[in-house]
């Protein structure tokens, strides 16, 4: 077939399981064919590049509402800009709720603001209030309408849920057919630390990471996993820092359970010894759960090259350093439990880990390419994302895998004032971004639509269906 609107041509093709020499025929936004002396009315040379999938982002925060009016700093426009410029090219990102209220309300007003990007998107429902009214009418309102995926908190005051709570969100996700992504952190554990770290007159951000040691992140991780065996509803473990906390999602598994697990840049490159940094620099480096130490580095490419960790997410969210809501919003002298905590990534999560991780040899191409893109577009359900076939939607990035670059905010093209990766030096770099055919970034230049993006609605798949396999049998979800 020839007269594709655009061929790629002459690049390296990576899939999720092979990597070869051809041309990319694109017609329509969509993948028509790949093979060899391909022709159309435009064509890119792709010659001594890799052609990769382009970056599918599900665990990211963008625009995101604030409690009491505004949202994040990342607007849907810079945010789109950064993930073109880092070569991703789909997102999943989260609605919240406000404890006392319903999820409707802010979804829809997620969905005008979201609406104003470019990049393709989707959406993850927080759940902090598990009223019946949430649980019974408005969980199945909002997966019916292409919400496949809802968000639990086990920390954090204004959003975690206790173990009920958390159950009825278990229950209604199964009811629904929507898969439970859970943050696991031990909330009373860490409130314990905390006010003791205070009283101590540890105040420093790093005493953050002393605020919430490993063995918070593995408890909870079994207590989620537990509880959802019960319920028999699958779940994704978000940003796993460390082997321990692998090792339960492994057990799980080798017990036949449907939990995955999904790990971060920040968790290859920082550590806890960034935090300690004189002054209030240390601010940077804050998210949750804490960066740990060199040896989880290693130990965490092993998890993936077993493939108990098999999504690269990168938890983007951003808190500029300077500036009323940033970082200093309580001041310079602010103690660590009144820092807001999370860091900038959308840009950096595809160079980082393919220099981390191709570059240096610890895992291959079609890993990446799944890691970064066919895993988590088959998790949460994007059908025409995260692979390079024909029927997919034509999401390319074309690749140079020898270009150094040395990191700084200019390269993010984010709205956030800095990057905890300054300085980073990275084997590996983005030339070319295409989404749905056309191309969004060139050379470092964005030049997409405003408006431009797609909503992602997810329909029902098999992957994240229940097991069948209940505590004697009874089907608790079915009544409570």
């Amino acid at each position: 077939m020839d007269g594709f609107d655009l061929v790629v041509r002459g690049g390296t093709v990576v899939t999720g399981t092979d990597v070869f020499r051809a041309d990319v025929g694109v017609s329509g936004g969509k993948i028509a064919a790949i093979g060899l002396n391909l022709q159309g009315a435009q064509a890119i040379d792709a010659g001594g590049l890799l052609v990769l999938p382009g970056g599918v982002d599900t665990h990211c925060h963008i625009e995101q509402l604030q409690e009491g009016g505004g949202a994040d700093e990342e607007s849907w426009t810079t945010g789109s800009t950064s993930c073109f410029a880092g070569g991703t090219t789909s997102v999943v990102t989260f609605s919240t709720q406000f404890k006392g209220c319903g999820i409707l309300e802010p979804l829809a007003e997620y969905r005008r603001r979201a609406a104003r990007g470019m990049v393709d998107y989707g959406f993850h429902q927080i759940i902090t209030d598990a009223s019946d009214e949430v649980i019974w009418q408005q969980i199945p309102e909002v997966v019916a309408a292409g919400v496949r995926s809802l968000k639990v908190f086990l920390t954090y005051d204004a959003l975690a849920l206790d173990d009920r709570g958390y159950i009825r969100v278990l229950a209604a996700a199964r009811r629904a057919g929507a898969l439970v992504t859970v943050h696991c952190e031990n909330y009373a554990a860490i409130g314990w630390r905390t006010e003791a770290l205070l009283a101590a007159g540890h105040t420093a951000p790093k005493y953050h990471a002393w605020s919430r040691p490993r063995m918070i992140e593995r408890e909870a991780t079994s207590r989620a996993i537990a509880l959802a065996e019960m319920v028999d509803q699958p779940i994704q473990i978000f940003h796993v820092s460390c082997s321990e906390v692998a090792a339960e999602i492994a057990q799980a598994r080798h017990r036949g359970l449907k939990v995955w697990g999904e790990t971060c840049p920040q968790y290859f490159v920082l550590t806890a010894e960034h935090m300690d940094r004189p002054g209030f620099e240390g601010a940077k480096f804050m998210c949750s759960p804490a960066p740990r130490h060199a040896p989880d580095q290693q130990a965490l490419w092993e998890d993936i090259r077993r493939g108990t960790l098999d999504v690269i997410s990168s938890d983007h969210s951003g808190w500029c350093y300077d500036g009323s809501r940033g970082k200093r919003a309580s001041g310079s002298a602010a103690n660590f439990r009144d820092i807001p905590n999370g860091v900038p990534g959308l840009a950096a999560r595809l160079p980082i880990i393919f220099s981390e991780g191709v570059a240096k040899g610890r895992i291959d191409l079609p890993q990446f390419a799944r890691l970064i893109a066919g895993n988590p577009a088959k998790l949460f359900g994007l059908q025409s994302k995260g692979s390079i076939a024909p029927g997919f939607d034509a999401d390319l990035v074309l690749w140079d895998p020898a270009k150094k670059t040395v990191l700084d905010n200019s390269h993010m093209q984010h709205a956030i004032d800095y990057t905890p990766y300054e300085g980073l030096e990275v084997t590996g770099w983005p030339v070319a971004t295409i989404r749905r055919g056309e191309v969004v970034m060139r050379d470092g230049r964005v030049q997409a639509e405003p408006g431009s993006g797609r909503y992602l609605a997810r329909g029902s798949y098999d992957m994240i269906r229940s097991t069948g396999v209940l505590p004697d049998g009874f089907d608790a979800a079915a009544f409570a």
